[in-house]
């Protein structure tokens, strides 16, 4: 149970955790309310420039300090590509266009799903943005220490949509 979900949202009682459906769930024993604890949602771009992919230095937590591929959570009502070009304005100071899903990520022990896009640079000045330390361009052979175990995975989705035939012709 979420440590910050003590009380029904419904009647105010001490929730307690039992047996629903398909897992251990908190539960209200007066008024039986269940609560399901809802995915957050990531979006990030992939950009690329001369074989290089562009990563940000975070400034904030988790990971304060390594690389990532910028991106950020996406907003209530707020349509997923839109959020991961909002996301990359925001870290890295380039304007992108979202070209294609590179799929879609999520761990059992971990409760983000992250939506992967690639983007092309369509404008906009490289400059770390007020939660990025720093931003720049890497090689596949030559990345910074990354921030996120899954940042590998998807980027492995991605080379293999690059390089395997099925990136859109330009």
């Amino acid at each position: 149970m979420s440590p910050d979900i003590k009380y029904c949202s419904r009647c105010a009682a001490v929730l307690e955790v039992r047996e629903v459906a398909s897992g251990q769930r908190p539960v209200c024993p007066a008024c039986g309310h269940v609560v399901y604890h809802d995915p957050k949602v990531a979006a990030i771009c992939i950009v690329e420039r001369d074989l290089k992919v562009l990563m940000v230095k975070r400034g904030n937590p988790p990971g304060i300090g390594l690389w990532s591929m910028p991106g950020g959570y996406v907003d209530r009502g707020e349509v997923v590509e839109e959020a991961a070009v909002r996301e990359v304005r925001e870290e890295t100071g380039l304007e992108v266009k979202v070209e294609r899903l590179v799929g879609l990520f999520s761990k059992q022990s971990h409760p983000v799903i992250v939506a992967a896009y690639t983007a092309r640079e369509v404008g906009g000045t490289l400059q770390a943005g007020p939660e990025s330390l720093d931003v720049g361009f890497f090689s596949l052979d030559d990345l910074p220490p990354l921030a996120f175990a899954g940042d590998l995975s998807i980027l492995d989705g991605w080379k293999i949509q690059r390089w395997d035939g099925s990136q859109p012709a330009e």
